[in-house]
């Protein structure tokens, strides 16, 4: 009984070891199969930290671009808005100098003054051009001895009110009233023709608002028709021709041509005319010359005469000195020029 039990217990504890032995490698093995997938994850962890800074990264530099673009967007975007109330403001400075008819005119003569800067030279033009009895049109065009003269015109005011009223009865008025407004403008250009300080027939009354103009031309004005046609043919009668920006260029390339023209015809004038004095001056001449080739053909008769006279008087000698003296003189006659 004593042996069994000491045999068991070391059958006890080889069984033990054999377990713990087994119990370890397994142990070994779970490790190091543990740490096999350990070092897979760490990797797979690896590649995939990697892989997510660098999508990280690739956001980041494209919320950077697209920050920076933003941002210039938005410096970009609050200069336009400075740009857009700095415009606004000019705008509104612009429509407080068309209230005012004063300062209205003088813008019209900007536009005057730009458009015949852009055309003629300095000495080809001048603003604010003072006839002798004092009154002043908006600008001259010199043309070699002659003067056109341009006034500009502004009749805005009216025509706003025109565009503006939707009463027929008081737009019908404001008609009326447009329309003598324009025929004393028309009037007050028409005096700016001085044909005694070398001015055109006629003068250009310019408008610088190209929508008037053309709803003038058109004999309509907003929804109005009006009789148009009667102030173009005073202004014709006044012998004063409305233009726009658009227009007058076209109209004074017009007019030059036909100044040219006339200078021409008068040269031509001039080349008959002095051709007529030469030929009077030939039938002058004609008229001497024969006289002096009457007066050679006395000059002749008389020389040849006398020379005959003196043949005779040396016969006359030659025949007294019985051949001594004398009979030399030979007859020297000059034929009689031909004057037919």
């Amino acid at each position: 009984m004593s042996k069994t039990k000491p045999l068991e217990e070391k059958m006890l504890f080889e069984y033990i070891e054999a377990l713990r032995k087994e119990i370890r490698e397994g142990n070994l093995e779970n490790r190091k199969e543990t740490q096999d997938r350990l070092d897979k994850i760490n990797e797979r962890m690896q590649r995939g930290i990697e892989h997510s800074s660098q999508t990280i990264q690739k956001q980041f530099t494209a919320s950077s671009t697209i920050i920076k673009d933003v941002t210039e967007k938005l410096t970009k975007l609050d200069a336009t808005n400075k740009q857009v109330l700095n415009f606004s403001e000019k705008m509104q400075s612009l429509e407080d100098i068309l209230k005012n008819p004063k300062q209205r005119g003088i813008l019209g003569e900007y536009f005057l003054e730009n458009l015949l800067s852009q055309v003629f030279q300095p000495n080809q033009y001048k603003m604010q051009y003072q006839f002798s009895n004092g009154e002043v049109v908006d600008a001259a065009i010199f043309f070699d001895e002659k003067i056109i003269p341009v006034d500009a015109k502004f009749s805005l005011e009216k025509y706003n009110k025109i565009m503006e009223e939707k009463d027929d009865k008081k737009r019908e008025q404001i008609e009326k009233e447009f329309k003598i407004d324009i025929k004393n403008r028309i009037d007050e250009t028409s005096k700016y023709i001085r044909p005694k300080e070398n001015t055109t027939d006629f003068a250009f009354m310019f408008i610088p608002a190209e929508g008037v103009y053309y709803n003038l031309l058109n004999y309509k004005i907003g929804t109005l028709e009006i009789n148009a046609n009667d102030l173009i043919e005073y202004a014709f009668k006044k012998h004063v021709v409305i233009v726009s920006p658009v227009s007058f260029f076209a109209y004074l390339q017009t007019v030059l041509q036909g100044l040219k023209g006339l200078k021409m015809e008068e040269s031509i004038h001039k080349i008959i005319k002095n051709v007529g004095e030469l030929g009077r001056h030939m039938n002058s001449y004609e008229t001497y010359f024969q006289k002096l080739g009457g007066n050679l053909s006395t000059t002749v008769n008389m020389y040849n005469s006398a020379y005959k006279e003196l043949q005779k008087i040396d016969k006359d000698v030659y025949k007294i000195t019985d051949g001594k003296t004398g009979g030399e003189v030979a007859a020297l006659l000059i034929d009689k020029p031909n004057i037919e």
